[in-house]
């Protein structure tokens, strides 16, 4: 089920999840993958847009899994 990112924080919160996955394990789950993209296409644009520019900033290994959504 996907969950609607509200403010900066609930992506702060979601970038620290990636970063703290890809530190274990080379490839993020596909449940994860899935949240994140409903994520992406319930919430507000500009939520979306920083969304993408942490992940440009901290994990940009991990664009490969959102790309098809940006």
């Amino acid at each position: 089920m996907p969950y609607t990112w509200k403010t900066e924080v609930d992506v702060d919160e979601t970038i620290v999840v990636l970063m703290n996955v890809l530190d274990k394990n080379t490839e993020l789950p596909n449940w994860l993958v899935c949240t994140i993209n409903g994520s992406i296409s319930d919430s507000k644009p500009e939520i979306v847009k920083y969304f993408f520019e942490e992940v440009k900033q901290h994990i940009p290994a991990a664009l490969k899994y959102f790309e098809t959504t940006m």
